[in-house]
């Protein structure tokens, strides 16, 4: 082989070899920042009998309370898709109640939630409290960090951990 054969064959194992290295076909990951929240999903049976929502959540030492301020729950629902392949969906109300406490951080460690507040009428809701470990999942793949989750439910019942 002539020194030009053996440079093309060099040149090209190397162009090939370093565009596998320098070009992965890693899934991206999406540009969301994550909240240090604790989330209430006021069931919908029960929404009537919220006039006002407190929440209280202790966790590693440090408490956060607050009063709520809740906004209609909804589902998405799925529209399909185009025959071009892009796909969208609506939101629809489902009588549900949402609020948000914000924490200056969130751990996996246990947490402590307390659910005070008042009814329409102005009469004290029971007090409902609910020991749980927030969730830490990989949404997205382990690639892009994990994800860490405080959410809970009231009902008439009181405080569960989300599903």
């Amino acid at each position: 082989m002539s020194k030009s054969g053996v440079l093309l064959a060099l040149i090209t194992t190397t162009a090939l070899t370093s565009g596998c290295y320098y070009f992965p076909y890693e899934t991206p990951c999406p540009a969301i920042a994550q909240a240090s929240v604790v989330s209430v999903t006021v069931a919908a049976p029960y929404v009537p009998q919220v006039g006002t929502l407190r929440l209280k959540a202790c966790q590693d030492g440090v408490c956060t309370e607050n009063t709520l301020e809740l906004h209609q729950g909804s589902v998405s629902i799925d529209q399909g898709c185009s025959p071009d392949g892009v796909c969208s969906a609506t939101a629809s109300p489902d009588g549900t109640m949402i609020g948000m406490l914000f924490l200056d951080s969130l751990t996996e460690s246990p947490m402590a939630v307390t659910a005070t507040g008042t009814s329409p009428d102005g009469s004290a809701l029971p007090v409902r409290t609910l020991d749980f470990r927030p969730r830490g999942e990989f949404p997205y793949g382990e690639q892009c960090g994990r994800f860490i989750t405080a959410s809970v439910v009231l009902d008439a019942k009181g405080l569960r951990q989300a599903p």
